[in-house]
């Protein structure tokens, strides 16, 4: 069955775009995940309806990921297709706006504005992340978010067809979207931005990256940000003073650097960051009856 799906996807995409038993480790930040039965690169919107219809017609399961960067794949794998998007990466401005298409990462999009004089996504210079999954999660940090900046998406439906969303139809709040409630696949971000100057905004995006880079563990393969901020809390202190800092199980350890991290260490599969994830949560209500909920995605099989 998964020989006859490739041999038909072969005919919409490039011999080398579709792949067959594909670990998905390759495709993840954490760098775990078991395998996908068929994982196809579009790079194309054309290429992604018609694999997207492809899939809708023979009632095949399909997945779509970005650059994996909040994600963590389980280690039985996904069946069916997964469909990568990292291939669409294109980013132009027109006027002060700048269109990204959904595989293009959100740091890039942002050094692109700076390249263009224009301000707004400075706040977006070390998110991790692509353009669709930035819009996704309605990602932020360090005071700014997608949707003070977003102002439309172009989509496929669920039903497979083309649509425009405004911003404001699309639901954006703390790390929630109408993205997350319903199926829509993201191709296209339009960012209205504001003129400034360059050294203006050169300066705030070195700020934020020395923030970063002093703070989060970026010397080891992680997810991001694990876990949302409770109200009231910080999820990083009640990790921290839970005594939870270091703690590993199997290769997955919570980071020495930044509680809120859960870092690859040393060969961690996707159940390590699982467990180690459970017992978080479990101490940490224990400690102060705070409920932590997972920002990170959590796909796949068993």
């Amino acid at each position: 069955m998964n020989e006859l799906i490739y041999n038909d996807l072969l005919a919409i995409l490039k011999t080398n775009h579709v792949k067959m038993n594909e670990p998905l480790s390759n495709y993840t930040f954490t760098k775990t995940g078991g395998k996908a039965d068929i994982l196809v690169l579009p790079t194309s919107y054309l290429e992604v309806r018609d694999t997207y219809n492809y899939a809708l017609t023979h009632q095949i399961p399909i997945t779509v990921l970005g650059n994996g960067s909040n994600l963590i794949i389980r280690d039985g794998g996904i069946r069916g297709i997964v469909m990568v998007l990292v291939q669409m990466k294109e980013v132009e401005c027109k006027g002060n706006q700048i269109i990204a298409q959904s595989g293009a990462t959100i740091i890039e999009t942002s050094r692109f504005a700076l390249e263009k004089r224009l301000s707004g996504l400075e706040f977006a210079c070390g998110i991790p992340g692509t353009v669709g999954g930035a819009l996704y999660m309605n990602a932020g940090a360090y005071g700014g978010e997608i949707s003070d900046v977003l102002k439309e998406a172009l989509v496929l439906t669920s039903e497979g067809e083309l649509k425009t969303f405004a911003a404001e139809e699309l639901e954006l709040s703390y790390r929630s979207s109408r993205f997350s409630k319903e199926h829509l696949l993201i191709l296209e971000a339009t960012f209205e931005l504001t003129p400034a100057n360059v050294d203006e905004i050169k300066a705030k995006m070195d700020e934020l990256t020395f923030l970063r880079e002093s703070k989060q563990p970026l010397e080891f393969p992680s997810c991001g940000s694990v876990f949302k901020r409770p109200p009231g809390y910080f999820a990083g202190k009640l990790i921290q003073d839970s005594g939870l800092q270091g703690k590993q199980i199997g290769g997955a350890q919570v980071s020495t650097k930044h509680a809120g991290f859960i870092v690859n260490v040393d060969g961690a599969t996707a159940t390590d960051y699982l467990e180690l994830i459970e017992h978080v949560q479990k101490t940490v209500k224990a400690n102060f009856g705070v409920d932590l909920e997972t920002e990170v995605k959590i796909i796949g099989e068993d």
